[in-house]
């Protein structure tokens, strides 16, 4: 009797776990942007790249991001509780990169070094 109920709770544990697990993993969401690189080491640059890889986890709710500079893509991976996606391509086009119909502010293009800029 008392293996059949120890074993019964682990059981619902052990489901209760792996629930939890599948809705983290679904409360997160992937977008891919695109954008526009004006030289061919942006995502390398010690000022540009060093600045992007630290502003864009700044981002609230930006779990992961891969920048593709062959494709011109950010893909950014969120979690919509804390931002959307919107608010995302804002700070993107502050850090002087477009993202999709959101263009760089000129704030954040003078911030680039002179080879990123458009």
């Amino acid at each position: 009797m008392k293996t059949t109920i120890l074993k019964s709770i682990f059981c619902l544990a052990v489901m209760l776990f792996v629930s939890n697990a599948a809705m983290a993993q679904k409360s997160n969401q992937k977008a891919v942007i695109k954008t526009t690189l004006h030289c061919d080491h942006c995502k390398q640059c010690e000022t540009c790249g060093l600045k992007f890889n630290t502003e864009m986890l700044k981002i609230k709710g930006v779990k992961m991001y891969e920048l593709d500079d062959k494709k011109m893509t950010f893909t950014i991976y969120y979690n919509p509780k804390k931002t959307d996606l919107q608010a995302i391509k804002v700070a993107i086009s502050k850090l002087g990169y477009d993202a999709d119909e959101v263009k760089a502010t000129s704030e954040g293009i003078a911030s680039l070094d002179g080879c990123c800029k458009a």
